[in-house]
């Protein structure tokens, strides 16, 4: 064999492409298992819990850590603060395939894809949350795209396009961050309805405003955690300036972050007062409301402060891993674990495996196309024909 044929092969059986291959191939099957067979072949969902980790996860979660695009663009483009302008564009592509991820996962839970555009054709369905949420996501997917098409355009040479592209960024900024608004709130509205199915502690008629500013949180904090996970397995792709402005966008997300945790903690504790459950707290459930509101809230805003205060990236970085955890959690308690909560826990939902496969097959896609990106397109770098011209 040929030291080239070697190093070939070396190069494409390391251990992420024989994990993430490996995961692809059995997402495959439970994917033709799924279309085939229905939902029953691989989920536990029913009338009581139609809704399970593929909304809870795949659509909450997702749409929330993907908030870190208009969060970004909005800093940059709108407020002016051009030193974070490093961040833009990893910040743009993770949202970007966030956004897109969910609507490919959406597929799995509504079935019969070819239906999905029908809201928008055959009804108008205006007065729903749903067509409301569904259009924004649908609209907002779009402004992603656009707003991340500058980067392949150069690695393509296509420079008259992405002159147009480029120009169209203050539009699409404010485009975006409405839309954002709009649909983040709408999610946490969602649950307006299920007074009797969410636990009191979680329900509150402040949902759509907590769902919205804990979407800022989770754009905040994932913008920070995927620097960090960027830096570690991409430093190579990556030029003077996108180096030199690290420190500086840590530091300043991360303060962003611990006032709108603060300011979020405050409006929780209103959200208590205001229903008066403080009784409730004394419960099992009020415990584990207290595990989320302190620990994945409070203590991240806390950290934050003080790694901000003493320049403590390495504390700021492990905290931006804590908040990310706590949207995590906040998202499946409102829509899985303090949802039906009275029902007997022989009725409760809990996630088939393959559920639980198809959710892990849909973010390894979503990494292997990250990095697909990044290693070829200009993201952590300015083109060389296009420098200081970003």
């Amino acid at each position: 064999m040929s030291d080239k044929a070697t190093t070939a092969d070396k190069t494409l059986f390391t251990p992420f492409n024989v994990v993430a291959g490996f995961i692809i191939i059995i997402g495959t099957v439970i994917t033709i298992l799924r279309f085939t067979g229905g939902l029953a072949a691989v989920t536990n969902l029913s009338d009581n819990n139609p809704w399970g980790l593929w909304i809870g996860f795949d659509l909450l979660v997702g749409v929330a850590l993907a908030a870190g695009g208009f969060v970004t663009s909005a800093a940059v483009y709108l407020f002016g603060m051009k030193k974070y302008h490093s961040a833009v564009r990893p910040a743009v592509l993770t949202g970007f395939l966030g956004y897109a991820l969910v609507v490919f996962a959406l597929h799995y839970d509504v079935g019969r894809p070819w239906r999905l555009p029908y809201p928008f054709i055959m009804q108008s369905g205006t007065t729903s949350l749903l067509f409301e949420v569904g259009a924004c996501v649908a609209l907002y997917l779009t402004v992603l795209f656009l707003e991340f098409m500058p980067a392949p355009l150069e690695w393509l040479g296509l420079k008259r396009i992405r002159e147009l592209a480029v120009k169209l960024t203050l539009v699409l900024t404010i485009f975006g961050v409405v839309l954002s608004t709009l649909h983040q709130s709408s999610l946490g509205a969602l649950f307006l309805i299920v007074p009797s199915k969410l636990h009191p502690l979680w329900y509150s008629p402040y949902l759509p405003v907590y769902f919205f500013i804990s979407s800022i949180i989770a754009g905040l904090s994932m913008v920070i955690f995927e620097s960090t996970l960027s830096h570690h397995y991409f430093v190579d792709k990556m030029d003077g300036t996108h180096l030199s402005e690290n420190e500086g966008v840590t530091l300043g997300f991360a303060k962003a972050a611990s006032f709108v945790l603060a300011g979020y903690f405050i409006i929780k504790i209103i959200g208590i007062s205001f229903a008066d459950n403080w009784y409730l707290l004394g419960t099992s459930y009020g415990i584990w409301f207290l595990v989320e509101i302190l620990g994945f809230v409070a203590l991240p805003s806390f950290l934050y402060a003080v790694g901000v205060r003493d320049k403590n990236l390495k504390l700021i970085k492990w905290t931006s891993l804590l908040a990310v955890l706590g949207i995590i959690l906040n998202r499946l308690n409102v829509s899985l674990i303090a949802f039906n909560w009275h029902l007997p826990s022989s009725e409760r939902y809990f996630p088939h495996w393959m559920e639980i496969a198809i959710s892990v097959f849909i973010v390894t896609i979503g990494i292997v196309v990250f990095r697909f990106i990044v290693t070829r397109m200009p993201i952590f770098y300015e083109h060389p024909e296009y420098k200081d011209n970003h």
